[in-house]
């Protein structure tokens, strides 16, 4: 498993909580708060587009 480096936790108002990180290699990774072990990986533009989506109210059903 590779070291991950997690960011805070992003919640908004009744949705799962959600963090997003990177490891050493640029790795983009994402996981519901408290489920680290369980996460989608991907480049980490591909992440930072879902994100900002996701923030933007947006694609919040798919957490």
């Amino acid at each position: 498993m590779p070291e991950i480096h997690w960011e805070e936790p992003f919640c908004a108002e009744g949705n799962n909580c959600f963090r997003i990180g990177t490891d050493e290699d640029g790795n983009g990774y994402i996981s519901v708060l408290g489920q680290e072990n369980h996460y989608l990986t991907d480049s980490r533009d591909a992440l930072r587009s879902l994100i900002r989506e996701i923030k933007a109210g947006k694609a919040d059903h798919l957490l």
